[in-house]
């Protein structure tokens, strides 16, 4: 193992623990506006408390997230300085737009909204909560902006060895950062709407705080099913823009070898990368991946052999990233289209909120499959046909890789566990923790 692979895991561990809570940060907040914009528009109390015990499990999200997202950062000092050197007029530009405009609101009115309730009035307080969404989104703008540019590079010139910005405008306002943002807000949208519905399937099992829990899930369910549809028709679009600026990553995600015309796609396949084909392809459907990419049955789609070898991702991580990613983004709208049609009985399908319950983390797994699929289908590449990733790893001792690496694993273990069993204590308490009584369970009649 070298510095540059050890390198690499260690900014993979930091990234996907960071992005187990930004999700959850952007679509809650954006649930905790609305809810409390309905309690200043009825004087209903029940969304007052929905409030307060959804905003409790946010505040400890967005805690973990806070320090997560900062250690994330300081790696590109560490153990990429030779990146941050060569492009940080671009990247560190976007970064800091992020830190001193977006997150300073964020953080500033999250304080504001915690520490407000009694000192401020009821809209200024919901006014609050609606900047800090607003905030969140718009931060997560500015590091998916910096992101797409990684993916397709845009706005910059060589000068003097090193990548220097040429065009800002082009930069955020290139397809890629648009695409990226509306795909990634969306999942963490769905996100959302799951760990509320999850969390109300629950206690609805329970047959606790039925009226509450009852809402909190049509709320969530409405949120969910709106953006898991949404997410299934932008993602088609996202992968015709994937095919025009990274063919090689499409290649991958479908373990497509051989460039062809109305190219097929295979429902079942087991790709063998050594040997460069497919040891099982079932169920071929004939100009299928041609319409996925194109639009066109008849388009042609270059193969991976149209790649050197160097220049390939790998291809089975990849490729099963990817296929579970779609097959979960799929279920989604299933899942919300099946609660849409029973939302007004739901404590009589037992089974649905069951797997409800159980269903809160498939979206966590698929927006990790996500970035897997961004990050590792654009491997060799830490900017897409600029510079190689392994260009950009630090002059560093393995020694000291070594230690940050078991240092940030223990870290985000204990933070991970720390963050979890809180959530899960609080969340199987219920409302009844706002006012520090004991449960009451709600008799059916």
């Amino acid at each position: 193992m070298d510095v540059l692979l050890l390198s690499r895991l260690q900014f993979a561990l930091a990234t996907f623990f960071h992005f187990l809570f930004v999700p959850l940060t952007l679509g809650l907040s954006v649930l905790l506006a609305y809810m409390e914009w309905k309690y200043v528009k009825t004087g209903d109390k029940e969304y007052l408390r929905m409030v307060k015990f959804w905003g409790r499990l946010f505040v400890i999200n967005f805690a973990i997230g806070i320090v997560t997202g900062i250690t994330l950062e300081f790696q590109f000092g560490t153990n990429w300085s030779r990146y941050s050197e060569y492009v940080g007029d671009i990247f560190g530009s976007l970064l800091a737009i992020e830190a001193t405009v977006a997150f300073f609101v964020e953080s500033t009115f999250i304080g504001v909204w915690i520490f407000g309730w009694k000192r401020l009035s009821k809209k200024m307080h919901a006014w609050c909560i609606t900047i800090v969404a607003i905030a969140s989104n718009v931060s997560a703008y500015w590091i998916l902006a910096a992101n797409a540019w990684m993916q397709h590079p845009v706005g910059y010139t060589i000068r003097n060895g090193r990548a220097e910005l040429t065009d800002f405008l082009a930069v955020i306002t290139q397809k890629g950062a648009i695409m990226a943002f509306m795909h990634t807000v969306s999942a963490a949208f769905i996100l959302a709407g799951f760990f509320v519905m999850g969390v109300s399937a629950y206690h609805l099992l329970k047959k606790q705080h039925i009226s509450f829990f009852t809402r909190s899930f049509s709320i969530a369910l409405t949120f969910a099913l709106v953006f898991s549809i949404f997410e299934v028709v932008q993602g088609h679009f996202n992968g015709n823009m994937i095919a025009e600026i990274q063919p090689a990553k499409l290649a991958a995600a479908d373990a497509h070898w051989e460039t062809q015309t109305n190219a097929p796609q295979a429902l079942f396949v087991i790709p063998d990368e050594k040997n460069e084909r497919n040891l099982v392809e079932l169920i071929k459907i004939p100009g299928m991946l041609s319409m996925l990419a194109f639009n066109n049955p008849n388009a042609e789609v270059k193969g991976l052999l149209d790649f050197p070898r160097d220049e390939r991702p790998p291809v089975l991580i990849t490729f099963v990233a990817f296929r579970t990613m779609v097959g979960l983004g799929f279920l989604f709208p299933m899942l919300t289209i099946i609660g849409f049609l029973i939302r007004k009985k739901l404590r009589e399908y037992p089974l649905y909120l069951k797997v409800m319950l159980f269903a809160i983390p498939l979206p966590y797994i698929a927006i990790e499959l996500g970035w897997t699929v961004a990050e590792v289908g654009r491997q060799p590449w830490i900017v897409y046909g600029i510079m190689k990733t392994a260009d950009a790893v630090s002059p560093i001792a393995l020694s000291q890789v070594v230690t940050s690496f078991f240092g940030f694993l223990v870290l985000y273990t204990v933070l991970g566990i720390a963050n979890f069993t809180l959530l899960v204590k609080l969340a199987r308490k219920g409302p009844d923790i706002l006012e520090g009584v004991t449960e009451k369970r709600e008799v059916t009649v």
